[in-house]
């Protein structure tokens, strides 16, 4: 007999790229996927209809989850509260990534973890499973400037301005709810250290209502002894051949930079005199300029493959080629 799936609801669903790779397990099956994106739900709705969801009648409920109501989602599927057995999702990173401006809960995005903590008291599933990016745990409630900090010659931070107080607002909420108590574990995790060709790094906050620990897979790849090695971006798409590549491509001031960037390297490969005129501003920014022209290498890991490859702060140039990395060959690299 087919051995029967657990339940689970999807919410910032996206394209279902968390939610598919649930199901590759073959211990999951989406009921439900929450998504406010129309190209998203239309995305969904045709890997269901093509049967690439472990269910065929897989509900969509296209919206903002702010204006959802859980309780009606659960009536429409025929749950109780305590039936689900997983609700995961992603909610927007934005916010708490280090890369942006980092607006935190400031900013309306950052404010949809407590959405997702509003499915968890109405559904009270057995287990969650929430995804973000690293940056979500030390970020404040309320962000302070890196030049107006005490160590900069500022005030004291502020409880609200605490690096954390985001994550220790959310547990103290978690905590509180009514109903069976959820322990979480929070894990740090890298996509490359788990045979992913590319540097990912995310942070994973799985709940259960059985006061479980869970025990997290130790890594498969890396430099340790009985690691296999880590995979690369040659290994993803050296054979690659495309005879119209789909592109969001550099600029051809930003392919003149380029062309002098070997790979593996980035802006500090330029001569002194085209680093300044290249990165203005930048060029005296403290940290956060390694994307600066980057030159991919097939010898290494990819890194983090972006919404907008074609930045010159966030290049994603071909090894050997002085073009942004293709459509195809971000999906392979994400192993879509």
């Amino acid at each position: 007999m087919k051995r029967k799936r657990f339940r689970a609801i999807s919410v910032f669903s996206g394209a279902m790229g968390l939610d598919i790779g649930l199901e590759e397990t073959g211990e999951f099956e989406t009921l439900a996927a929450v998504e406010v994106s129309p190209v998203f739900c239309e995305t969904i709705r045709r890997n269901r209809d093509a049967g690439r969801t472990a269910r065929r009648r897989l509900r969509v409920y296209e919206g903002d989850i702010r204006s959802l109501d859980p309780l009606e989602i659960m009536r429409d599927l025929g749950l109780k509260p305590g039936d689900l057995d997983l609700l995961v999702g992603g909610p927007p990173c934005q916010s708490f990534s280090t890369s942006g401006k980092r607006g935190t809960v400031q900013d309306p995005r950052g404010t949809l973890i407590w959405d997702f903590l509003r499915f968890v008291r109405a559904f009270q599933p057995r287990y969650f499973l929430m995804e973000n990016v690293r940056g979500l745990l030390s970020a404040a409630i309320k962000h302070r400037p890196i030049r107006e900090r005490p160590e900069r010659g500022g005030l004291p931070l502020l409880p609200e301005e605490e690096p954390g107080s985001v994550v220790r607002l959310f547990a103290s909420d978690l905590k509180a709810m009514d109903g069976s108590p959820y322990h979480v574990d929070i894990f740090e995790v890298n996509a490359v250290n788990y045979g992913a060709p590319q540097l990912r790094e995310r942070v994973l906050f799985i709940g259960n209502r059985f006061n479980r620990v869970t025990e997290f897979p130790t890594p498969t790849h890396g430099d340790g002894e009985g690691l296999l090695p880590f995979r690369t971006l040659g290994d993803a798409i050296k054979n690659l051949r495309e005879e119209k590549p789909v592109l969001l491509d550099f600029s051809p001031r930003k392919k003149t930079f380029l062309s002098l960037i070997p790979p593996g390297g980035n802006w500090r490969s330029l001569p002194p005199k085209l680093q300044k005129e290249s990165m203005g501003k930048a060029y005296v920014a403290k940290g956060g300029r390694s994307g600066w022209w980057r030159r991919l290498s097939f010898d290494l890991p990819s890194p983090t493959i972006l919404t907008l490859p074609n930045h010159a702060s966030t290049s994603l140039c071909h090894p050997e080629e002085v073009r942004v990395l293709s459509l195809p060959e971000c999906a392979i690299v994400q192993e879509c």
